[in-house]
This record gives C-alpha cells, structure tokens and sequence, in this order.
C-alpha cells in the first residue's frame, strides 16, 4: 500500500542529521540513552539534597538548579533548537527499563484524547506553584520531581505508546507549544520515497525479517506519521521515526520559525489546529500563564490579593488565589479573544462563528507569550547564573566530599540593570512574531481585509505586550536564590 500525500511538503532546510559529529551521534541508536543520564543522576541528586539537604532554598541544590536554572535553560534551549528537553528526558529512562518488564495492556481511553486534561493540569501546576511557594520549599521541590517520575511510570507502565508525554505531562504541552517557534523540527527529506514506501515502518515500527510479530525498532510513538506530519506539535524529538526509517528518509532540518502557527493543513495525529479548541486553549494558558506567573514575583499582586481578600471576606489564601486565577486564566482571555474576534468578524466580513474564530487566531498569541517566558526566566538565569556552584560546594562538603573546595556563597551573575535591554529586546521579537502571525492567518482567512480582519489581534498582541514591558520593570523577587542584583 503506497502513501498518498494530501499536501504540498516544504522543502527541508539544513539536516542536523548529516551533520558530520552531531548527526552521527544523533542517527546513533543509544544516543537519547546517553542524553537522558546525566539529567537523570543530576534529578536523583536534587531529590536527594531536597529531602536531606538544608531546608534552605538558595543553599539547596533541587530548588536552586529547578527554579533558576533549569527553567532559564529550557527556554533557551526551546528557542534555540527545538524540543531537546523532551529528547533528553529523564523521567523516560526508568520508563524505558520497567518496560522491559512490564507490558502496559490498556489503551489511552477515547473520552480522554485531548489537551482538556493536560490545559488543566497545566493551570492547576501554576497555581500551586505561587500557593505553595514551591520555589521556597526544597523537600516540596523534591517531592514534585520524585511525583513526577513517579506519574511517568504509572501511566506509561499501564497504558501503551506514550501516553504520559501526548496527554498528560504539563512540561511537555509547555515544550509542545513552545516548539512551533523553533528553528528545527522532525520532517520527510524525499516526499517521493515516502510515497512509494509500503511498510511505513516510521508509525508502524520495523519488524523482525524472520519474526514478522516482533518489533525490532518501534515507530512514532506519538502517532505522528512522517509523510503527513505537519510542525512541531505533539513531537518529543525521540527520534525514533529516524532509527524506524529504512529508507534513512526523516532529517531534523531548520525551517521558518512558527510557519506552522499560520498554515492550518490537516496534520498527522493532530488534525486541523484550526478546530482543536483544546489546543487553543493550551496556547491561552501558555500565553496568559506566562503573564500570571510574572504578576505573582511583583509587589502589586499583593495588593491584588488583599483587595481579593476584602471583598471575598475571607483571609484564605487559597481562596483568594484561586479568584485570582480564574480571573486572569478563565474570565480575561475569554473577554479578549471573544471581543477581537467579533470585532474581527465584523470589520473583515467573516462568517465563521465568533469560537472558530477565536481558535484560528489564538495561535497568534504564541511567539509573545513565549517570549515573555524567556524574558523571565532568562533573568533568573542570568542574575543568578553562579549560585549553584556554592550550592554544589556546601552539598559536597556535606557528604564529606569537599572537593570544590569551600562554599563561595558571593556568587551570583548580572545585575538587573545589564538584563533589562535583553528582556525588552526579546519581548519586541515577540510581539513582531505575533503580529506577523496574525497577518498571515488574517491572508489566509479574508485575502481581500485581511487589514481589517487582524486589525483587532495587532490590538490585543500590543495590550498584552504592554503589560508584559510593565510587570517585567516592575521590581522582581530573586526567588530560589539569595543573590540580590542591582
């Protein structure tokens, strides 16, 4: 049975996989392995210093590397090079080993099949976040990564593919979103190989010559069939389509950054993103959740809360939080996107109803809001870039290893002042991408108004945009670490 393609495919950029030493590695078949031990040694690490570490986040090592380091890397890598993390992943690796042990029986369930459980376990992880003050707490910081492996391996040990990483884990729908503004993704090198291919080994796994029922190499796990993937949504960068593949046709190449956000084919495994309302409302909390998460390191949330607390009656901080959220996850982008997208149907003509609207264009909002994650974390990263090496110091020194010699706890990395112009810059990339986001979905929909059709999100981009230049010059908590810059 031959592939029929059912679009147009772009024609790939660079491969990284013909790169003469990275390409080499990468097309190696144990290289994710090698990739996901150091985290995986370095995650043990942090576990155990969390529980038995100083109680004292800036001189622990799981809150120290989670909340200032980790974070501020991830976003560099996701803009950088694409969804590495989740190639690299350590909660996969004891995943792996137990499977080969265990079988997992069951089937995801069908009612589940959506972004609406993982929306919420997002929203619900920042919440507890600024609830908790995980960032202050190392043995809750450890317990978290310890719940985290954890989860991996209870759904992934009962359910089969990886159904952790497609419908559960909130990292990795924050990698997914982030990723269609990468510069890299998994595609077809020769569309015309495929289209004669008849095994599709890419999904379907290369099977044994003289053992057809077993599987050799498994095939996309995240059920993304190479000839008709489309972008980076939904792929881990495990690479396995590339060791299935035995035509050697899947390249990791550069392309256009967000090209996928406006085109709107029918993707593998996904379908249209311009009816998935749940991966429409993924890229809400992506994008307003980086604005939350902002507000909740500025003194005027506490004002916000305090005002919350007077009019609820209640000095309960969950309660008062919990408003708060739903005011600024659920009411505020509901107002917003609802009002640009009648004014957007008004002016331009469209005839849409105002939701599918509203979900075609929500992708609009993604190069902004990762933009504005970049720009907090990356000041955390920055201002605090030296703080773990005392740490690792005094952790060391603890277990009667002090080979890094004593703890130099002054320090720190650059002062506010330096970080500034980088996190304005970032934010100005942002708001273009959007903005460029929206003319070319606003094309695409109405090619005669497509002025006035975008109109309405060029308005919304540069209100969100604004806020985001207001919290973040706004005086931030050094949370995680001690280190004050200046």
């Amino acid at each position: 049975m031959t592939v029929k393609l059912e679009r147009a495919p772009r024609p790939a950029g660079i491969d990284w996989l013909r790169a003469p030493v990275v390409g080499r590695f990468l097309r190696w078949r144990h290289s994710r392995k090698l990739l996901q031990l150091p985290p995986l040694l370095l995650a043990a690490a942090m576990i155990a210093h969390g529980f038995w570490g100083p109680q004292l986040a800036p001189k622990n090592l799981a809150t120290v590397l989670t909340w200032v380091h980790y974070r501020g890397v991830l976003v560099l890598l996701l803009l950088g090079a694409g969804n590495l993390f989740c190639m690299a992943c350590p909660f996969m690796l004891p995943r792996e080993l137990a499977r080969r042990f265990l079988r997992p029986a069951f089937r995801w369930p069908r009612r589940l099949r959506s972004k609406w459980p993982a929306v919420l376990l997002f929203a619900l992880f920042l919440f507890a976040y600024e609830l908790f003050g995980l960032w202050s707490s190392p043995w809750w910081t450890a317990a978290l990564i310890l719940g985290y492996f954890a989860a991996a391996l209870l759904v992934d040990g009962l359910f089969q593919k990886a159904s952790f990483c497609k419908w559960v884990c909130p990292i990795g729908q924050f990698n997914f979103v982030a990723s269609t503004i990468s510069p890299l993704e998994v595609q077809v090198r020769e569309p015309q190989v495929c289209a004669s291919c008849k095994t599709r080994d890419c999904i379907a796994g290369t099977r044994h010559p003289e053992q057809p029922d077993v599987i050799v190499q498994r095939g996309c796990e995240l059920e993304l069939f190479q000839p008709r993937k489309v972008g980076n949504m939904d792929c881990t960068f495990c690479l396995d389509c590339v060791y299935a593949c035995p035509h050697q046709n899947v390249a990791l190449a550069t392309r256009l950054p967000a090209s996928e956000l406006w085109d709107d084919p029918r993707r593998s495994g996904i379908g249209f993103l311009s009816r998935r309302k749940d991966l429409a409302a993924l890229t809400l909390v992506f994008t307003f959740g980086s604005l939350v998460n902002a507000f909740g390191m500025v003194s005027p949330v506490y004002a916000a809360r305090a005002w919350l607390a007077a009019r609820l009656g209640t000095a309960n901080p969950a309660a008062t939080l919990g408003v708060l959220f739903l005011l600024l996850l659920v009411v505020e982008p509901i107002l917003l996107l609802g009002g640009a997208a009648w004014l957007a149907r008004r002016w331009g003509g469209l005839r849409q109803p105002l939701l599918l609207v509203a979900t075609r264009f929500a992708y609009a909002l993604v190069p902004l809001g990762f933009a504005i994650w970049v720009a907090h974390y990356s000041f955390h990263l920055v201002t605090g870039l030296w703080t773990f090496v005392p740490v690792a110091q005094s952790a060391l020194a603890d277990a009667g290893l002090p080979l890094l010699g004593p703890p130099a706890w002054t320090a720190g990395g650059l002062a506010v002042r330096f970080v500034q112009p980088l996190q304005l810059g970032l934010l100005a990339l942002g708001l273009l991408g959007s903005l460029l986001v929206a003319w070319r979905i606003a094309e695409r929909e109405a090619p005669e108004r497509a002025a006035r059709v975008c109109l309405p999100w060029a308005g919304l981009c540069l209100l969100l945009g604004s806020a985001a230049v207001w919290l973040l010059s706004q005086p931030m908590e050094m949370r995680g670490t001690s280190f004050l810059g200046t």
